[in-house]
């Protein structure tokens, strides 16, 4: 069974989102994909094509939201489970849109709380790196910890991933973990 809130945090390329999607797959619960990448290059045009391929494949109901998360979070259909990919892509779209961060962390948090179904979020650990060297970075790094310190809050597990394996943070590693 699939807590509430299933909260996965690792470092890029670590397998954090195959690992919440092997999380969410094993519910057997009809699942939804939050997507909030957007393809600003061609690799990551790329890459989002190949994430869609996938995603189609293994019948997940998919939803490309860039900014407007916590709405869309409100909008799920309970009955079901979803999956945030990524919380990460998410603030960086509302930090390049001049949007109030603060504010849109308050939102999303918001909406999270009173979420119809099961959500497993992913995001990066961006703290374990050197300080950045400009302003814009600096002030991304602070927002994303503040929202992952939000999110493992809130969240009923807690799984960190480093090189494809997963550890329970908080709670017991959820079924389709290991």
């Amino acid at each position: 069974m699939l807590p509430p809130l299933v909260f996965v945090l690792g470092g890029a390329s670590s397998g954090k989102s195959a690992m919440a999607e092997r999380i969410a797959r094993a519910t057997r619960l009809p699942l939804t994909y939050i997507a909030t990448a957007q393809p600003f290059d061609d690799e990551m045009t790329a890459k989002i094509a190949l994430h869609r391929k996938g995603r189609a494949a293994d019948g997940w109901q998919t939803v490309e939201v860039p900014l407007e998360l916590g709405r869309s979070i409100a909008a799920l259909p309970a009955g079901g489970a979803a999956l945030v990919d990524c919380a990460t892509l998410w603030l960086t779209n509302v930090l390049l849109a001049g949007r109030d961060t603060d504010g849109a962390i308050i939102d999303l948090l918001a909406a999270i709380a009173a979420r119809p179904c099961p959500l497993i979020v992913v995001s990066n650990e961006v703290g374990l790196g050197i300080v950045p060297d400009n302003a814009l970075s600096r002030r991304f790094r602070e927002a994303q910890g503040r929202l992952n310190r939000a999110l493992a809050a809130e969240a009923d597990r807690v799984v960190g991933v480093m090189a494809g394996l997963p550890l329970a943070l908080k709670g017991t590693l959820p079924e389709g973990a290991s």
